[in-house]
């Protein structure tokens, strides 16, 4: 956790509220993304921002607009879990003015952070917002009445707490406003840009929320089985409860005695459809499918860029939500 940070460039210095990160991409309002880490040398007039998972990159751009540039260090269509760093990518980390981070999620990340802001040679070191407060993380625990078997050895490196805040529009609503907070205690001059834009998002996501809410108000089932225990935060929202597969090998079928668990869940609830994602390999969900007699179809956890952006990826789960829960 990072208390004290040196700040780049820009302004007085804002409050970091610990430490950590992940990197961005994402077009928005005119922002520059890029698609392979480093920032454009060309650029000395914008923010430098850099976070590697995407709901965190949709955040920067959205809420930055043209006064900010976004470096995403997770390549496209790779699992932001499994995040390695190559030397280039730390030093992209050190030419940064702010990271977004969510502690925890990506241990490389956290690693290059604490080198950096350890590093004496290091003259300048970026300032990083912690996304936990403002996203008011749950613990799996405090799941319990919204998932089943969430111990299941799918390790977030998160101490218990489920890292998926961005599938709840509100929460991610939520820490827009602390984003915009950050870039304008770097960049005072776009204070009013930052908060127009943060204020606009905010919009769009209470948007999704009604539509979220009325969608699922009416439905024959309230359970979804999953292939990655991802989905906590939209059930804590809109009252389902979520049964996984996590844990199982995605490469292999799944173990007997996990079939009986989720066979037990989907036979007492009436499920008819098992989720799996789009950087899963889908045998496992098409395996216990098989064995169930129940339908397989797509959820996106959005944890890497989708096609269309969060909120396509948003109305197409919603769509895919009514349709296996059998909503009015």
């Amino acid at each position: 956790m990072f208390i004290t940070v040196r700040h780049r460039r820009r302004g007085p210095a804002i409050r970091t509220v610990g430490g950590l990160a992940a990197v961005a991409l994402l077009a928005g309002c005119g922002v520059t993304v890029q698609t392979t880490a480093g920032f454009a040398a060309d650029s000395p007039s914008t923010l430098r921002v850099a976070t590697s998972l995407y709901p965190l990159e949709f955040l920067a751009a959205e809420v930055g607009g043209g006064r900010v540039e976004v470096v995403n260090l997770t390549p496209a269509g790779a699992e932001p879990h499994d995040l390695e760093l190559a030397p280039t990518d730390v030093l992209t980390l050190g030419q940064a003015d702010l990271v977004l981070a969510l502690p925890g999620f990506q241990p490389a990340i956290d690693d290059a952070l604490t080198h950096l802001g350890a590093d004496a040679a290091v003259g300048t070191t970026p300032a990083v917002l912690d996304v936990t407060g403002p996203a008011r993380l749950l613990g799996l625990d405090q799941e319990d009445e919204h998932e089943h078997g969430h111990d299941d050895g799918h390790d977030h490196g998160m101490a218990g707490a489920d890292p998926h805040f961005w599938l709840d529009p509100l929460r991610l609503a939520g820490v827009a406003g602390a984003v915009a907070d950050a870039l304008a205690g770097l960049d005072p001059a776009g204070t009013a840009d930052y908060e127009r834009n943060a204020a606009a998002l905010t919009t769009r996501l209470t948007a999704l929320d009604a539509q979220y809410t009325a969608g699922l108000a009416e439905c024959e089932r309230r359970t979804i089985v999953t292939s990655h225990q991802s989905f906590g935060y939209l059930g804590e929202r809109y009252d389902l409860t979520e049964v996984s597969v996590s844990g199982l090998d995605p490469e292999g079928e799944p173990a007997p005695v996990r079939i009986h668990e989720i066979a037990t869940a989907v036979a007492g609830t009436g499920a008819t459809t098992v989720f799996t994602e789009p950087l899963t390999p889908p045998k496992a969900a098409r395996v216990l499918g098989a064995e169930l007699g129940i339908s397989v179809a797509l959820l996106d956890p959005i944890e890497t860029r989708p096609d269309g952006g969060y909120l396509a990826a948003a109305h197409r789960n919603l769509s895919a939500l009514r349709t296996a829960l059998g909503c009015s």
